[in-house]
């Protein structure tokens, strides 16, 4: 396989997993930016993530312009991938997800941090995005470049960012990185609900949070779980790109 094919066929099983795992249903969609034209970026057509294919694999302009749309349906919050590409050179994949679990922390002031040694790399902050801070009432979708872009400010250099009572961003340098991240932020999302039942609870410390973030960067790692991820999810055969 080429670069691009074996990337097509992880992009598919980040979909599986992630919807194996949980983190998305029917709603939610996972992107990379196009690993030969870094202006671009490569979306399903709108379908359930537990669905997806490679043929339903689209390519898209960071302004969310399909470059062969053949007919199909898009994601109306495509804003939120190109947005966010827009702005990040360094990021290369983006998940957009509703965790139940995570919700209850994008309208409350409690904040969403790292509490167990896994959801290390989801960082020591992560940023309440609010659509009605600068654009008033809406459905709360991100349908306007405008919108994505004013997402992205608030994501600013940080992996994760939360969407007042509608979901979460989580960007990364690979599909593996933002996968990985997007389940631990929910596991960790749910611990913390249940520890703040019992009292006080006892965060990780920035010291941790970095040694623990380096470790899970490391391929060794994210390959034992992308292998555990992949198999739950039915894509095993495509663990190593057949």
């Amino acid at each position: 396989m080429n670069n691009i094919d074996e990337q097509l066929q992880e992009l598919v099983t980040a979909n599986r997993i992630l919807a194996r795992e949980g983190v998305v249903d029917a709603y939610g969609h996972v992107s990379i930016r196009h690993p030969e034209r870094p202006d671009r970026y490569i979306l399903s057509q709108s379908r359930a993530p537990d669905l997806v294919d490679v043929a339903d694999l689209m390519e898209y302009t960071l302004e969310g312009d399909p470059i062969d749309q053949q007919g199909r349906s898009m994601y109306t919050e495509r804003p939120i991938h190109g947005g966010i590409y827009e702005a990040r050179d360094d990021v290369l994949a983006v998940v957009h997800n509703h965790s139940p679990t995570v919700i209850p922390f994008s309208v409350t002031a409690t904040p969403l941090r790292p509490m167990f040694h896994l959801a290390a790399l989801t960082g020591p902050e992560v940023p309440v995005w609010d659509i009605r801070d600068n654009f008033g009432d809406t459905n709360l979708l991100v349908t306007t470049m405008e919108q994505g872009r004013d997402l992205a400010r608030c994501l600013g250099g940080h992996r994760v960012s939360l969407m007042r009572g509608h979901g979460c961003v989580v960007a990364g340098k690979s599909i593996r990185e933002v996968v990985m991240a997007s389940v631990y932020l929910q596991v960790n999302a749910g611990l913390l609900l249940e520890s703040l039942r019992l009292g006080e609870v006892k965060y990780l410390s920035p010291g941790e949070i970095e040694s623990m973030t380096e470790s899970q960067m490391r391929l060794t790692g994210q390959e034992r779980a992308w292998e555990y991820w992949a198999t739950r999810a039915g894509r095993a055969n495509r663990v190593q790109g057949e």
